[in-house]
């Protein structure tokens, strides 16, 4: 009887763990298929008394309509440069700095990771006016450069990894000093290779986070159509004559497409990655 009933209990939690994932799923999708529908909707039939999921007719032309509205071909460039520099840039230097902190001995380090971690607690909205000060002051606005490196050097990498590099073995390390491998051979020759998991979480994060970026562009960035990424390209369709509502879930569902390959891509390291960058170390 005990084990009949332990058995109705377990498929009771499994049917309930299952009907809050479905309703989950459904909440988080439902803004998805309501942009890929839209975006497929003529211009007249976005916003109708009895809302329907797709219009009299599907169009395909909204997507190349999106991009003859705009520059997005340009925008898309501009934003996938900007993400893959940028990215590469908090990898390296994350990355150097997370192995000083976990592996070198020098004075006051833990003092000064505190320092630098509390850096994550400063809104960005609070450094907008100084960081716009040092990027006139360089003669960088209105610059790729202005995009990419004000937020390239932030402690969130550098704790993610350093998280990382606390969990592997010192044994590692000293077989290879014994074999005359100095520091920064063991950080290129065995840090790095196994901290491949974690250097795809915060690839994904990185990516994201230059590619999805709103304020910091539409501040420093003056000629829109030159320069401009694809979030200033998607407040392009909002004008003095109303908004294109199909075309901008046009645009906005391919503006979508890069981020999701790069999760696909990477998922087999990012879930791994997600499993060991919160273990502590010694």
């Amino acid at each position: 009887m005990t084990s009949e009933t332990n058995s109705a209990a377990r498929k009771v939690r499994s049917g309930v763990s299952h009907t809050l994932l479905v309703v989950v799923a459904i909440v988080f999708l439902g803004p998805l298929v309501y942009a890929v529908s839209t975006s497929l909707k003529p211009a007249d039939e976005v916003f109708t008394p009895t809302p329907h999921l797709f219009g009299s007719e599907i169009r395909w032309r909204n997507y190349a309509d999106a991009f003859t509205f705009a520059p997005f071909d340009r925008y898309f460039l501009n934003s996938l440069f900007v993400a893959v520099a940028g990215t590469l840039v908090v990898v390296v230097a994350s990355s150097m700095s997370a192995y000083a902190f976990a592996r070198l001995k020098f004075r006051g380090r833990e003092q000064l990771f505190v320092l630098f971690l509390g850096t994550l607690m400063v809104p960005q909205e609070v450094l907008i006016v100084p960081m716009y000060w040092l990027m006139q002051s360089l003669g960088w606005v209105d610059s790729y450069w202005a995009l990419i490196l004000p937020w390239a050097f932030t402690a969130f990498g550098t704790f993610l990894l350093r998280q990382f590099f606390l969990t592997v073995p010192a044994e590692l390390e000293e077989a290879a000093r014994v074999d005359g491998c100095g520091p920064f051979g063991s950080f290129l020759r065995i840090m790095l290779p196994l901290a491949r998991p974690a250097i795809a979480v915060l690839t994904v994060f990185t990516f994201i986070s230059f590619w999805g970026s709103f304020l910091w562009p539409l501040i420093i960035i003056n000629s829109v159509e030159d320069k401009g990424t694809v979030p200033l390209g998607l407040a392009q369709f909002v004008g003095q004559q109303g908004t294109q509502w199909n075309l901008m879930m046009a645009a906005s569902v391919l503006a979508m497409v890069p981020t999701v390959l790069l999760v696909v891509l990477l998922q087999k390291h990012l879930v791994r990655g997600l499993l060991v960058t919160g273990l502590g170390g010694r």
